[in-house]
């Protein structure tokens, strides 16, 4: 992969040693070049057909907790060495020069693919948009509008750091969104529906991967919520659906759990290692190793192999998700969680795909249970304090349960709550756990990386639920 960059490693070493000479105790570099399509059709239009790279070097230097980081998009030695020299410059001694003896990381292949998306003809892909298209559109009379669009890329990396650790991985992404408009009078409602991950194209020829799935999804749950009532509010007993709820578990719970927060004091779970801070029923873990999944990595951004990350397990605090820096001020080993958006951005601790794993439930027992309350299924855009773990979520798809069946559609359905809170009143776990399939993006310090999440279907004692009626 060097040729991609223009560099040797004996280059590289060059670039690391400038990194280190004022003082770093470590140095990195990570190079990127990346290549992401789409296409978009809207209203029977294709109204977008990109393609665009990106190429750089990112070269971060470390004296201690203290980070020195500089990127270029310029790959000449002079621009690197430049870079190289800026992240120098976090110590006031000079170090002398570091041998570097360089060996490659060994790694699993969790996406090995036929043939990458981005590479595949366009004529394809836009036989997989039209037929979720038309998919959508013949669902119902009421559907008056569809989006669908595909987004692709592939990454290429390449990492080199200063205690000869050596990597390069192919990471390739695929998405197909579908979006539907039902109208019904001057009823008007929307619901939409994402499927991928590190996947080729052949993942939709798998029936319930197929763009008619997708389409169906979305317009099915249009035209559903024409007919959703207002939602009850106060505190009511929620039952979160399997799958996407677990972005609520990825929000309120997870940034918490992401140990830079911890190591600063920062979080709702700093110092409670080996304590209770959920129920019994809850195992929370993180773990970027499932094959095509679109959290999962065969290596980090620092070289590190992902690994299954117990963080909470039967209610008791386990550990943290870390990146090397936190790892080494809390004396622990990395656990495969140092992530960044691009090489423009310096790793730090972030999540892969996090779910809570099954628990002893039948999901219809857990229903039953429930005389009155609320089932969350799919999540829509919501607000978080990552520290404290406060949350408001939006619920695009929701239903009454009345005498412990599901019975009518909710619209504008809120849960706002608090997530630390919210695991101790988990009740029962159901024994589904499932990951959505959905196109789940992680936003923190700026920087925003590809993740996947998932839970059993769950239920809690009390969330407030926030709605139009009393």
């Amino acid at each position: 992969m060097e040729e991609i960059f223009g560099v040797t490693k004996a280059e590289m070493k060059k670039l690391i040693a400038t990194a280190m000479s004022h003082g770093a105790e470590f140095a990195d570099l990570f190079f990127e070049y990346r290549v992401s399509a789409s296409l978009r059709m809207e209203e029977d239009i294709i109204k977008d057909i990109s393609r665009g790279i990106v190429m750089g070097l990112g070269v971060r230097a470390v004296q201690g907790d203290q980070v020195g980081y500089a990127y270029t998009d310029e790959l000449n030695f002079e621009k690197m060495n430049a870079a190289a020299l800026a992240a120098s410059y976090i110590a006031n001694t000079t170090a002398g020069i570091k041998v570097i003896k360089v060996a490659s990381t060994p790694k699993k292949d969790l996406y090995s693919l036929k043939e990458l998306s981005v590479d595949a003809d366009l004529n394809t892909k836009l036989g997989l948009i039209q037929r979720s298209n038309i998919s959508a559109k013949i669902y119902s009379p009421k559907i008056s509008k569809v989006y669908v669009g595909i987004n692709d890329e592939m990454k290429q990396i390449m990492y080199m750091n200063s205690d000869g650790k050596y990597f390069t991985d192919v990471q390739p992404m695929l998405i197909m969104r579908t979006s539907a408009v039902a109208e019904e009078g001057k009823n008007r409602q929307s619901a939409g529906a994402a499927y991928g991950g590190r996947v080729g194209l052949e993942y939709f020829s798998i029936p319930e991967n197929s763009p008619e799935e997708i389409a169906k999804e979305a317009a099915q749950i249009a035209v559903m919520n024409l007919q959703a009532k207002p939602a009850p509010v106060g505190p009511q007993v929620v039952v979160l659906g399997p799958g996407e709820s677990g972005v609520l578990l990825h929000e309120a719970v997870g940034h918490g759990l992401e140990a830079d927060f911890n190591r600063k004091n920062l979080s709702n779970y700093s110092n409670q290692i080996g304590q209770k801070v959920a129920s019994e029923f809850c195992t929370v873990v993180d773990a970027g190793i499932y094959p095509n999944l679109r959290g999962s990595i065969n290596v980090d951004d620092e070289g590190n192999i992902p690994t299954e990350a117990v963080l909470i397990e039967n209610g008791i605090l386990k550990g943290y998700m870390h990146d090397m820096i936190s790892a080494k001020v809390m004396k622990c080993a990395p656990t495969g969680n140092g992530r960044r958006q691009a090489y423009s951005y310096p790793p730090i601790p972030r999540m892969t795909n996090t779910f809570m794993r099954g628990g002893k439930y039948d999901p219809n027992d857990i229903i039953s249970s429930v005389k009155n309350g609320v089932y969350a299924k799919r999540f829509g855009g919501g607000q978080v304090d990552i520290t404290k773990g406060d949350f408001t979520f939006g619920v695009y798809e929701a239903y009454l349960i009345e005498n412990g069946k599901i019975t009518m559609p909710l619209k504008d359905v809120t849960l706002i709550g608090n997530g630390p809170e919210v695991m101790r009143k988990v009740q029962m776990v159901g024994n589904d756990p499932t990951i959505s399939k959905g196109g789940w993006n992680c936003g923190k310090d700026g920087q925003y990386v590809p993740v996947s999440v998932g839970i059993p279907t769950t239920k809690v004692s009390e969330i407030t639920v926030g709605g139009t009626q009393s």
